[in-house]
């Protein structure tokens, strides 16, 4: 599989990552297979976060880790804090507290990447950058980065870290565009012309931060999935038909057209179904024409200024 550069950072990640939200429903054969099915497609970069199965997601894996092919130096491990029951939280207190049981039940020495989670209105930037320093000096977070943020939000962060945030993980898939809407209809008075990320792809282009995407096969807010879904007709029809001339099925044309993106956008998978995450992978070896993205991206419902 393809790899690329995370942000700033000199870590090398594959150009699709799995995400470990439903880890802790697996059994420990379960579990197991899944990852050493994803360390045999050449995926290495696994993401986490502390609320995942309530910190379960973590210790399941790391169960299974232990039984792998693969040694702790050989992947990448992300986790995100910040998200605790009825609020957001970070605070330097919280930040290092929750990294502190992230790297327990992962039993790991270090994380690769820390994000935090979603935004906190009550964020005081300043504890940010006491925690982020604190557990860089010990040598328990490598690198930093942020989900759901956007532009202003870390602008504000970065006016006070000694860190590069090399990541911002956002919701982006084929039927979820409000990235890809705003940039094409600029100035224009309709739904899609609505500034709803102050620019989040340019931002991130421009700043040499890797755009993580979450969901890439959901519409909505975690609604399920669009794929062969009769609720979106046209949008399937599209894909099948453009899968079927190339030899590929639609949920690796869907990963293909995320990966098509100059920005470099890292899909973040959640499937724990090998043969579909054998189906994601493929993608990182299809290259569409940009006159294949515009139609599909067409066919999702969008209309072109």
């Amino acid at each position: 599989m393809k790899t690329i550069q995370l942000g700033t950072s000199d870590l090398l990640a594959t150009e699709i990552g799995l995400g470990l939200m439903r880890l802790s429903e697996k059994s420990p054969i379960e579990a197991e297979a899944i990852i050493q099915n994803a360390l045999d497609l050449e995926v290495n970069l696994f993401d986490h976060a502390d609320i995942y199965g309530g910190g379960k997601s973590e210790e399941v894996f790391r169960d299974a880790f232990k039984r792998v092919s693969a040694k702790r130096e050989d992947i990448l491990l992300q986790s995100k804090c910040g998200i605790r029951k009825g609020f957001f939280d970070f605070s330097k207190e919280h930040i290092v507290s929750s990294t502190e049981g992230i790297l327990k039940r992962l039993d790991t020495d270090y994380l690769d990447i820390l994000l935090l989670h979603r935004p906190d209105a009550l964020v005081e930037p300043e504890e940010v950058a006491e925690a982020f320093t604190k557990l860089k000096q010990q040598g328990k977070v490598k690198y930093f980065g942020v989900s759901n943020h956007h532009p202003l939000q870390i602008e504000l962060l970065k006016k006070y870290l000694k860190e590069d945030l090399i990541i911002n993980q956002v919701q982006f898939s084929l039927m979820h565009t409000p990235m890809i809407d705003f940039g094409l209809n600029v100035n224009m008075a309709t739904v899609n012309g609505q500034n709803r990320d102050h620019a989040i792809i340019d931002y991130a282009r421009i700043n040499n931060i890797t755009l993580q995407a979450w969901s890439p096969f959901q519409y909505g807010l975690i609604k399920g999935t669009f794929l062969n879904n009769p609720d979106f007709p046209e949008i399937n029809h599209a894909l099948n038909e453009m899968a079927e001339e190339k030899g590929i099925t639609n949920t690796t044309l869907a990963t293909a057209w995320i990966l098509r993106h100059p920005a470099k956008i890292q899909p973040i998978v959640g499937t724990m179904s090998p043969d579909r995450l054998k189906q994601i992978a493929e993608a990182s070896n299809v290259t569409l024409t940009r006159e294949e993205w515009y139609k599909l991206y067409q066919k999702a419902g969008n209309v072109l200024p």
